[in-house]
This record gives C-alpha cells, structure tokens and sequence, in this order.
C-alpha cells in the first residue's frame, strides 16, 4: 500500500528499530557485500592498536542502508527520489539504532505529489549518529 498525501501532514513522524545489538559479523557481512574491507571495520588488532580507537566500527554505508530501508518500507519501494545523509557518530559493535522520518513539507511538482522529511538515526543512548532529508512521491 504505498503511502499518501491526504494520510500525511507536517511534523508527523514515524520511526522504526533498525537494529538491536549490532553485531561484528554483520560489519564483516557489509563489507563482503560492499566490497569495502577497510581494516576499520574487520580488524579488531588493526583499529586498536594501530589506528587508536576501542574497536571497530561500522561503515557509514550501512547505517545509511539501514536508514533508508525504513524509509522506503514507509514510503513504498521505488518512491524514495532523493536521499542524503551527514554521518555524525560512529556506530559501534552492540549498538541499538533507532531511525525517525520528520515530514518537512508537502508539494507538488510537475504535477507529482512529493513529501520532503528529515531523517535521524539515534543509538541507546539517544546520540544522533545520522542526519539528513530525503524526498518521495506520495500517491494524492
């Protein structure tokens, strides 16, 4: 059921869980499917010891897949027409992410219903490790 403009009013959110206890082997699942093996990411003894950080961490990437797989479960598949996103924290091994769509505006364009939202990710302790906007279109 794709989602529609009439259902739809600014301020309005809608959030979902996107994971709960991330785990080191969906890092490594990632990067597998990303192709993106940076050491970061994979190599525990590499990112302590010679990088100086507590662990690995995950790719950016993923906590941005992630985020916009909530949005097109609520927007429908194929209506997402711009999604961007600054990454603001570092997602670590055991982490709980949160993601939460703020409608920004209604309009149409050319004719096409469009909404406009703001998108944040938050982990357990409630720290924005992603923020951005993305636009749809909405059925009238």
């Amino acid at each position: 059921m794709a989602l529609k403009a009439s259902e739809l009013e600014v301020g309005m959110t809608h959030s979902a869980t996107l994971v709960e206890d991330l785990k080191r082997t969906q890092l490594v699942q990632y990067a597998g499917a990303s192709g993106d093996y940076n050491p970061l990411h994979t190599d525990d003894l590499y990112t302590r010891e010679v990088a100086g950080y507590p662990s690995v961490f995950a790719h950016g990437m993923l906590t941005m897949g992630m985020t916009g797989a909530m949005l097109t479960d609520y927007v429908g598949d194929g209506r997402l027409t711009k999604f961007g996103v600054r990454f603001t924290a570092q997602v670590w091994p055991g982490d709980d992410l949160k993601a939460t769509a703020t409608v920004q505006a209604l309009r149409e364009e050319n004719g096409v219903k469009l909404v406009d939202f703001t998108v944040s990710t938050r982990n357990q302790d409630d720290v924005e490790v992603l923020s951005g906007s993305a636009t749809a279109r909405v059925d009238p």
